[in-house]
């Protein structure tokens, strides 16, 4: 099945994984966190101070040591403000009863914003089975590859002759609104549930794009997205060239199909095109690397403990030795990322173009107790072999051509004509 939003593959840095690691009175404690910020809220604002306060505001609980540098206090210690305020909310809060359900699901909402990453997030149960629900058949939509992080969802490249592309939506622009809805809050994954739609219909969405102040409303007729994921052929001056367009279960098999054919050619020098491919599978990305590399890193996983997986190449690649340049731009994210890091830190390949989009971390979804939606935590980070941080950063090209809107107009790729320029050259 052709895939959209590679964000959304569980083998794409997110795993979906039915586990339970939180037990039940760590979830009901995440609700006192929002019944705190309730009730603290309203205390300094000034809307009420009671008499029994004292004018110094020498509040009970509180001393010169601020709550959370308490590291050594035991966890009923740490958590007596968090159920006084679940109490109180309960007993002082003008509109009775409460919904304790829904308390706890903000908690833990504003739990994981509060971590500061916006890859870690929370489904409530309902959020959680739409997100949950298979895909089936081939993929229908507007063909577009986005990234779900942040308040909006932010589209990163698309596919050649696709809807997105022929609306001449651009990488940055940022989903308001679908259909009229306001996206504000929405989880990403079901932003994206919404744009998806059978082949044929329509799509309204309102757009931020950056440097722009006017917002963009563009209708798209959605349509069928087929497309193999990697493109091969012979260039002038006998170089080879490679475009991987998506990172996908078949792209390993099409891309050695590619290079046999285009390796029988004898050619002087390769360009593995990686612009606007926003990623897929890691395994995938491994795979691919490993045609071009011997027994080298191809990436490390790095968790929260410091710990580190290692990923190496693997035997039986077929173009390890011929001259090379990687071609990428802001549209190249993820398991690209990947790719073109590891081709550049072992001296592999000449990279050149623009800086690369910056998705370089790994989340687990994981399924709460009492099927109470779950959290999608950031659980890794991807590092290149020589160990530079991917995420938020992306990667800087050796040699950085821009391509202008005047080269798109003028079918000028300049940034190929360097790369065979370069090849030349060697």
């Amino acid at each position: 099945m052709t895939n959209q939003f590679p964000e959304l593959n569980p083998n794409h840095g997110d795993h979906l994984e039915k586990k339970q690691p939180l037990r039940l009175v760590l979830t009901a404690m995440f609700a006192t966190f929002l019944a705190l910020g309730l009730f603290f809220g309203g205390l300094i604002a000034g809307l009420y101070i009671p008499d029994n306060i004292s004018a110094n505001l020498s509040l009970p609980g509180l001393s010169a040591t601020p709550f959370g540098k308490k590291d050594t206090v035991s966890r009923d210690e740490l958590f007596k403000p968090f159920w006084q305020a679940f109490d109180l909310v309960k007993s002082e809060y003008v509109e009775q009863p409460v919904d304790e359900e829904k308390l706890m699901q903000g908690a833990i909402r504003g739990m994981l914003e509060a971590l500061g990453d916006p890859h870690s997030s929370y489904m409530d149960p309902n959020e959680y089975r739409q997100m949950a629900d298979p895909l089936e058949g081939e993929y229908e939509g507007i063909g577009a590859i986005v990234d779900i992080k942040g308040d909006y969802v932010t589209l990163i490249s698309f596919f050649p002759g696709s809807p997105a592309e022929l609306a001449g939506l651009k990488p940055g622009d940022m989903v308001l609104e679908v259909n009229g809805k306001d996206m504000t809050g929405i989880d990403g994954n079901l932003v994206l549930k919404q744009i998806r739609g059978p082949a044929g219909t329509e799509v309204t969405l309102k757009l931020k794009r950056k440097d722009q102040e006017e917002l963009v409303v563009v209708t798209l007729k959605r349509q069928k997205i087929t497309m193999n994921s990697v493109e091969g052929k012979m260039l002038d001056n006998g170089i080879a060239y490679i475009q991987l367009l998506t990172f996908g279960e078949k792209t390993n098999d099409e891309l050695i199909a590619a290079l046999k054919k285009v390796m029988e050619e004898k050619p002087k020098g390769l360009i593995l095109d990686l612009r606007n491919n926003g990623g897929g599978y890691l395994t995938t990305s491994i795979d691919v690397a490993s045609q071009f590399l011997k027994t080298d890193v191809v990436l490390y996983e790095e968790y929260g403990t410091g710990e580190m997986k290692t990923f190496y190449a693997k035997a039986g690649g077929i173009a390890k030795d011929i001259p090379m340049v990687v071609l990428i731009n802001g549209g190249s994210a993820s398991a690209s990322e990947i790719v073109a890091g590891a081709l550049q830190d072992t001296g592999r390949a000449t990279l050149v173009g623009e800086k690369s989009y910056g998705k370089g971390s790994v989340q687990n979804w994981i399924a709460l107790d009492n099927q109470e939606g779950a959290v999608r935590i950031t659980i890794a980070r991807w590092l290149t072999p020589n160990k530079r941080q991917i995420n938020e950063k992306g990667l800087e090209p050796d040699v950085k051509i821009e391509l202008t809107e005047e080269n798109i107009k003028a079918l000028d790729d300049v940034q190929l004509k360097k790369a065979i320029e370069i090849l030349n050259a060697k």
